[in-house]
C-alpha cells in the first residue's frame, strides 16, 4: 500500500508494495518544460481564444458523460476493482482530493484518454486492460491521473471536437486554415503533454521497468518473451540519429497528424528523467508544492523551458539539430551543408580542374 496505508472513503489500497506519496505535490514537479512552453506558445496563437470561449460553451459536456454512463462500464468497488484500488492510490499518491470517474470502453484498440472540461474523465480500453499487467496499468492510470492533475482535459477534450466535428465548426469566422492551425497547435501541445504525463506515471508506479514494458506493448502487442528494453530504446537512438536531413523533414511530416510521440521516444524521454537528479529529488521529497505556485516565476518557466530546449538540440543527433547547432554556432556554408543532406552525402566535391559540365548524375 502507499506509506502510510491510507484509506480512501471506507476502502483501503492494497497495491503490493509500497509507495511513496507526494503531498501537495505541484505539477510543475514533473511537467516536462516543452509541454509548458507549448501550452503558452498554444494560448499565443491567433484566434485560440475566440475557438476556446466558442466551444466550451458548445460541446455537449452533459452528452460526453451520459454517453460513458450508458454505454461504457464505470470503475468502481463492484466493478473492475482492481482499477478502482489503483485509481485511488493513484490520486493519494499525487495529493488529487477529488477522484475523476473512470470507464472501462469496448475497443480493441489499445488507448487511455483524460478528457472532460468541467470535470475530468478517466477512459481506458479493454484492449489496453487485457494487454498491460498490474504494474504496466498502474503507471498508465497515474499518467491519467497526472493528466487531471495538470488540467489537460480541457485542451484534449477541445482537440477531440476540432479533430471528429472539423464541419461542424467551419462557421467559426476564422476559417478552415486557421481552425486546422490551431489544431496542429494543439496536437503539438498535446504531444508534449504526453511527456509530462508518462513522468507522472512513473511517480505513481514508482517501477521504471514497468513504464517501459507498457510502451513496449503497446508499440509490439503481448509479446514480452520477444522484446527487449535495450533493443528497444536503441530504436530510439538509431531513429533519432539515422539518415538525412531528408529523413528530418520526413520526421516531422510523419509526426504532425499524430497525437501522441512515437513510443520508442517516449520510452527513451521516460527513461532519461527515471535517471535524472530532479526524479531522484522529487522521491527524497524535495519538490514544488502547490501552495507556492503563486510565487512561481514566469520568466524563470520560459528560461527553463529555453534551456531544455537548447540542451535537446544540442544533444540530438538528428541531421537537421545538428545542422541547427552548427549554425548557431557561426559554420557557414549553409547552402552546399543543405544541398548535401538533401543528397544524402552520397557525391564527393568535384575535384579542382574538373572540366565544367561534369557534374552529378
Amino acid at each position: 500500500m502507499s506509506d502510510d496505508g491510507h484509506q480512501h472513503a471506507g476502502h483501503e489500497r492494497v497495491p503490493s508494495r509500497q509507495r511513496r506519496r507526494f503531498p501537495e505535490i505541484s505539477t510543475r514537479a514533473y511537467e516536462h518544460p516543452a509541454d509548458r512552453s507549448a501550452l503558452v506558445a498554444l494560448r499565443k496563437l491567433s484566434g485560440f481564444d475566440t475557438v476556446f470561449k466558442a466551444l466550451s460553451g458548445l460541446l455537449p459536456e452533459r452528452s460526453l458523460r451520459l454517453l460513458f454512463l450508458s454505454d461504457s462500464v464505470r470503475v468502481s468497488e463492484r466493478q473492475f476493482s482492481h482499477l478502482h484500488d489503483m485509481l485511488l492510490d493513484a490520486c493519494y499518491i499525487l495529493d488529487l482530493d477529488k477522484v475523476p470517474p473512470m470507464y472501462v470502453t469496448q475497443d480493441p484498440q489499445p488507448n487511455a484518454m483524460c478528457i472532460g472540461l468541467d470535470e475530468p474523465i478517466i477512459v481506458i480500453s479493454t484492449g489496453l486492460v487485457e494487454l498491460l499487467d498490474e504494474e504496466e496499468m498502474r503507471a498508465v492510470v497515474g499518467h491519467e491521473v497526472g493528466h487531471a492533475l495538470s488540467g489537460h482535459s480541457v485542451y484534449r477534450t477541445i482537440l477531440l471536437f476540432l479533430t471528429s466535428l472539423a464541419l461542424k465548426v467551419a462557421w467559426i469566422p476564422l476559417g478552415n486554415l486557421a481552425i486546422m492551425a490551431i489544431v496542429t497547435a494543439l496536437r503539438e501541445w498535446f504531444r508534449k503533454s504526453e511527456l509530462s504525463a508518462d513522468r507522472a506515471g512513473l511517480l505513481v508506479g514508482q517501477d521504471v521497468r514497468a513504464s517501459m514494458r507498457g510502451l513496449m506493448k503497446i508499440a509490439g502487442g503481448n509479446h514480452l518473451h520477444e522484446m527487449n528494453v535495450d533493443a528497444f530504446l536503441e530504436q530510439a537512438e538509431e531513429y533519432d540519429s539515422g539518415g538525412d536531413l531528408r529523413d528530418s523533414v520526413l520526421k516531422i511530416l510523419n509526426v504532425l497528424p499524430r497525437s501522441h510521440p512515437f513510443t520508442t521516444v517516449r520510452a527513451a524521454e521516460l527513461k532519461k528523467w527515471a535517471e535524472s537528479r530532479d526524479y531522484q529529488r522529487i522521491m527524497d521529497g524535495h519538490y514544488p508544492r502547490r501552495g507556492e505556485d503563486g510565487e512561481a516565476s514566469v520568466s524563470d518557466s520560459f528560461r527553463e523551458s529555453a534551456a531544455s530546449y537548447a540542451s535537446d538540440v544540442k544533444a540530438s543527433k538528428d541531421p537537421l539539430m545538428k545542422l541547427v547547432t552548427d549554425l548557431a554556432g557561426g559554420a557557414g556554408d549553409l547552402g552546399g551543408r543543405v544541398r548535401r543532406g538533401f543528397d544524402g552525402f552520397r557525391s564527393p566535391p568535384p575535384a579542382k580542374g574538373d572540366a565544367p559540365g561534369g557534374g552529378e548524375e
